[in-house]
């Protein structure tokens, strides 16, 4: 022991080590940042997302370059060639809308397909709702189960579903589970096993072990669908575990809002399900795609909806700009609920404005969400609303997590995006736009129970205190990255 130490301290003592070494690594820190920021400024990406990923990598350099090498990446256009564009096929054109408003067409135009009619559109408005109509599904699918969530539980109600889905496969139903690789980290493997050992397949988006590019720990799958037998389809903000659905009421489950989606727009959802599993498992899409009936489900009904995917996989920012083209357009009113609210620049200005301006403008987040960075993050903007004159609550007791906007009590929005930026530029999302009264009221209806479920914003202390003050405007400073 005591040899080692005497050539540890020789180690120590040496010019070179003292004076070489600390050198050369300042200088190849110096180029590794000087690389990523070269990196970053020839990206698209909003200016404050840019300014955070600058502040992080200028003054902690020796994190923030490995992890924007990992974590920075947006629109890749690798990753985007690898999966086919949505975009109507020739079995939707006939229930396409031909007329269609000015949000519609900017949906449209950033890769979202155009709004189709002759749907039925069932909204789930609790849990135990949610899950009743998933397991109906499952259990009355003759053909096909495909199934795609961010996260799936570890839980009695997980557990439920995968026997259920286990016990289909063995019975002859074609059973796909798609699981994100980060939120299902820990129930994609040996939890998931009956569903294998009884011929279904289960396959992981962007396994974060081992990382498939340098950015796939980034780029998630925050998508929930379900769709049986290219029929009927599920989509909304539930994911699969018992905070957010199960078979009888829970006291610690989170309030969310999805629907059932029947008719001609199933296709569209059944598109997006099968390139997401073309891209994860490998398969062919083409061959993938034999498997679609060859004409679109038969309208049912007389809704028109709009489905809307966004995400790396599409050339625009459709979701994002859709909404700000709604928000934009607002005469009336522009309601909005969801659990994570830090808006860009653009975005939470044209909500100022229409405040201002004598829109009614309500936002509806959790007191307390699961997240108590995005809760200190949010606060300017909440406060600059509430300035603005718009109506600014807070839901609780218990978390709130649906997703939805409501413009002028005739075009409606829901899905599995949150108001933030890892939703809107960076995740795999997807959203229904609605655009029949029937809906409109229905959704109307539901925000209404929470509004009033909701308290206001309290007024800001006129002091407040230094550190509070400064954890948030460094948590407003980092939002984009969160």
């Amino acid at each position: 022991m005591e040899t080692l130490k005497q050539y540890y301290d020789q180690f120590i003592e040496h010019p070179i080590t003292n004076g070489v070494v600390p050198h050369l690594l300042t200088v190849a820190d110096f180029l590794l940042a000087f690389f990523a920021i070269a990196r970053l400024m020839s990206q698209r990406k909003q200016p404050g997302n840019t300014f955070a990923w600058l502040f992080f990598i200028v003054f902690v350099p020796y994190l923030g370059v490995p992890i924007y090498l990992m974590f920075g990446g947006r629109k890749l256009r690798r990753l985007a060639a690898k999966k086919a564009p949505f975009c109507p096929t020739a079995t939707i054109a006939p229930f396409a809308t031909l007329e269609q408003t000015l949000a519609a067409r900017v949906f449209t135009r950033n890769g979202a397909c155009p709004p189709v009619r002759g749907n039925r559109v069932t909204f789930l408005t609790s849990g135990e709702e949610a899950f009743e109509r998933l397991e109906h599904g499952i259990r009355q699918a003759q053909h096909s189960i495909h199934l795609m969530t961010f996260i799936l539980g570890r839980d009695a109600v997980a557990k439920r579903i995968v026997r259920l889905l286990a016990q289909r496969a063995r019975e002859g139903v074609k059973v796909r589970l798609l699981l994100d690789g980060l939120g299902c980290f820990l129930s994609s493997g040996g939890f998931c096993d009956p569903i294998r050992e009884a011929g279904g397949e289960v396959v992981k988006f962007m396994p974060v072990m081992p990382l498939q590019t340098p950015h796939s720990a980034n780029l998630r799958n925050h998508r929930k669908i379900a769709i049986f037998d290219h029929r009927v389809a599920a989509l909304g903000g539930r994911n699969l575990a018992a905070e957010y659905m199960g078979p009888t009421p829970l006291k610690r489950r989170w309030r969310d809002f999805g629907g059932i989606v029947e008719g001609p727009a199933v296709r569209l959802l059944d598109e997006i399900f099968l390139a997401d599993w073309a891209f994860a498992s490998g398969q062919s899409l083409t061959e993938l795609q034999k498997e679609l009936p060859a004409e679109a489900p038969a309208a049912v009904g007389d809704s028109e909806v709009q489905i809307v995917a966004s995400g790396p996989d599409v050339a625009g920012d459709a979701l994002y700009e859709g909404i700000l083209s709604l928000v934009q357009q607002a005469e009336k009113c522009v309601w909005m609920v969801t659990p994570y609210f830090i808006p860009d620049e653009v975005l939470f200005r044209s909500l100022v404005v229409q405040a201002r301006a004598g829109i009614d403008v309500r936002l509806v987040v959790p007191a307390n969400s699961n997240h108590p960075i995005t809760d200190l993050a949010r606060r300017h903007y909440l406060r600059g609303l509430r300035a603005a004159g718009a109506k600014v609550l807070l839901y609780g007791p218990g978390m709130i997590h649906a997703k939805m906007l409501l413009v002028d009590g005739r075009t409606g929005l829901f899905g599995s995006a949150n108001l933030d930026p890892r939703s809107l530029f960076l995740n795999f999302e997807v959203g229904a736009v609605t655009y029949s009264p029937a809906e409109a009221k229905a959704i109307g209806g539901w925000m209404q129970e929470i509004f009033a479920q909701s308290k206001p914003m309290p007024e800001p202390h006129l002091e407040r205190r230094l550190i509070p003050k400064i954890g948030e405007e460094v948590a407003r400073l980092l939002a984009p990255l969160l």
